[in-house]
């Protein structure tokens, strides 16, 4: 391998250390504070903060998070594999199920959409 390659690795690598200290501190936070909040969503929030305060610009874990995101369904396979053990309540409660899942899903696009387009618009008034 060239030195090139071996420092990409080790930049990739360094991205996803930090992106799984980040996660498994929002963990060990929900246990601490025993708050009804999973650990991942705590992790997100910290992420967030780390990324408003400026202790690390977004571009450093891009790389990593990218990574994260294409392979993305690797982390769903246990869970719809799951779906094999509850084959009568999906019969009986799937139509609800689905309801709630397109319902969160369009909110969950809006509020994104809506939030986009109110930090744009105003850091264009700010950047005046």
């Amino acid at each position: 391998m060239n030195v090139t390659r071996v420092k990409k690795l080790a930049r990739l690598l360094a991205e996803l250390l930090v992106l799984a200290a980040i996660y498994l501190l929002g963990c060990q936070l929900a246990l601490w504070l025993a708050w009804p909040i999973p650990g991942g969503v705590l992790g997100l929030a910290l992420l967030l903060l780390v990324f408003a305060l400026g202790w690390v610009k977004p571009a450093a874990l891009q790389r990593g998070a990218g990574l994260l995101m294409a392979e993305m369904l690797l982390f769903f396979i246990p869970a719809l594999m799951s779906l094999l053990d509850y084959g009568g309540l999906l019969r009986h409660e799937g139509w609800r199920i689905l309801v709630v899942i397109a319902v969160s899903t369009l909110l969950v696009m809006l509020v994104t959409a809506f939030t986009v387009e109110w930090v744009c618009r105003w850091r264009l008034a700010h950047e005046k």
